[in-house]
């Protein structure tokens, strides 16, 4: 998912995504330590997910509090 794609979700959007994405992480990490994960690129690609959405999460938070000062 591309970074102009998340920023057009909303704010609950987003952290719905974000849970999303950590469960699928943690049920990876789960398939890897079982040997049942299939494709090791699908954690990487999960983590810079989460990065990415909570990037745009802090970088909506900085921007809001500019606005108010």
């Amino acid at each position: 998912m591309k970074a102009s794609e998340i920023r057009e979700f909303s704010l609950e959007e987003k952290q719905r995504k974000l849970d999303d994405l950590k469960e699928e992480l943690f049920n990876l990490n789960f398939q890897q330590e079982t040997g049942q994960l299939e494709n090791p690129q699908k954690m990487k690609q999960t983590r810079r997910g989460i990065a990415r959405i909570k990037t745009i999460l802090k970088e909506a938070k900085i921007n809001k509090t500019d606005k108010e000062e």
